[in-house]
């Protein structure tokens, strides 16, 4: 069981290290094409907008053809996706490639997700969800320092992507790990959630732009600003490395506060830490500090908002709710790069830096506002904080079943 689940990690890491590289690898390259602002910006949404349309519809893939076969229809798509882009240098191809692209993941981790979460023993599952989310964070810095090895010019980037995208591929088809069914997901309407968690609908809306667009962005503002490909590289990687530190004391503040006051305060520190990159010298010892928190304030928005949505809603309907805010966050990932393109055009990096740091504050400002307006409850009775990455569909853990004395309830025979 262990060699099974660890195959599947294994290869969702190394998807995840392709996507790592690629994201920020497709950022330089946008820098020597001439797409202009408003093709750039669609472009790197492009991908959010097909990871938000899988995630509404490849469930239904996986229960009709099983978990084997739909993980290699996905994994497919996604290598002829990224083939197909070198082969010819024009926006309405790579956009189309990149919206594959975004759909092909999305269903390569909710196969991996529903297969893990049913094969793994309840009281295994917490760590197999740790190792999962650490694997996933560790992959997406490792994609980082691939960056500076390789010519951005070059075809050889792409080669190396649907390399490491066709890896998994050969992984999991040739397991011999049996595929679960799936059960029916339990419907939830986006008028619930909104008006029992509205800070985290609001949070994972602006997550999402803030992420995809210091993601889509930056690497290239960084690079037609003369800046080594080694030097972006250690940025990126000290950003995410940030977002994989702060993950657990976060974790461990929301679970014993307020978890919409721990949003506003990341949501503070995020823009105070934005403005810093603005005004602060362009050296190494001032901005990568800062840029580590950054990472670390931007990458734990996400993993609140879904705990807050989580405590608010009835344990029934923690798949729904999981799955609803992956939409809404990818809502918010496809707006961010064509935004901030746009005010990037006119205002330069500084200009992106404060609107990132404005819509962070409006979160802020949200969150306070709805703690003035509805004070936590006295008795807190609450899921715990889990690592989640937005661009991963997270793993279910469904509530354990407990006996009216709080103690565990013995599975029947």
């Amino acid at each position: 069981m262990l060699v099974q689940i660890g195959t599947l990690i294994a290869a969702t890491s190394l998807v995840q290290l392709a996507n790592g590289f690629f994201n920020t690898f497709l950022s330089l390259r946008l820098t020597v094409e001439d797409f202009g602002p408003t093709g750039t910006g669609v472009l790197l949404s492009a991908y959010f907008v097909g990871f938000t349309a899988g995630a509404v519809g490849s469930g239904r893939l996986i229960q009709r053809i099983g978990h084997i076969r739909a993980y290699a229809a996905f994994a497919g798509m996604v290598v002829a996706a990224t083939a197909a882009m070198p082969l010819a240098v024009s926006l309405p191809l790579w956009i189309i490639c990149r919206a594959a692209v975004g759909l092909g993941c999305v269903g390569l981790f909710i196969t991996t997700e529903s297969w893990l979460n049913a094969k793994a023993e309840a009281n295994q599952r917490g760590r197999v969800f740790s190792v999962y989310m650490v694997g996933t964070f560790t992959a997406l810095a490792a994609g980082q320092l691939v960056i500076g090895q390789l010519p951005i010019q070059s075809p050889a980037p792409f080669s190396v992507i649907v390399v490491l995208f066709a890896l998994p591929l050969v992984m999991v088809t040739t397991t011999h790990a049996e595929a679960p069914g799936i059960l029916p997901d339990v419907t939830l309407r986006y008028g619930d959630l909104t008006r029992q968690a509205p800070v985290a609908v609001a949070g994972c809306v602006i997550g999402g732009m803030i992420t995809s667009a210091f993601y889509g962005l930056v690497p290239a503002w960084m690079l037609r600003e003369g800046i080594a490909q080694n030097t972006i590289a250690v940025f990126m990687l000290v950003a995410v490395l940030g977002g994989l530190a702060l993950q657990m004391p976060v974790g461990r503040l929301s679970d014993r506060n307020d978890r919409r006051l721990v949003l506003a305060g990341l949501a503070a520190g995020f823009a105070v830490s934005a403005v810093l990159l603005a005004v602060l010298p362009r050296h190494a010892a001032a901005v990568l500090p800062v840029a580590a928190l950054l990472g670390g304030f931007m990458s734990t928005l996400y993993p609140v908002c879904v705990a807050h949505a989580l405590d608010r809603m009835p344990a029934d309907r923690v798949v729904a709710v999981s799955g609803r805010l992956v939409l809404v966050s990818g809502f918010g990932s496809a707006l961010g790069p064509m935004i901030g393109s746009g005010v990037m055009a006119r205002l330069d990096i500084d200009g992106l830096l404060y609107f990132m740091a404005s819509i962070a504050l409006l979160l802020a400002a949200v969150a306070r506002l709805r703690i003035a307006s509805r004070p936590p409850p006295a008795v807190r009775a609450e899921r715990p904080f889990d690592i989640i990455d937005p661009t991963a569909a997270p793993i279910s853990q469904e509530p354990e079943a407990t006996d009216p004395d709080g103690s565990p309830r013995a599975a029947p025979a």
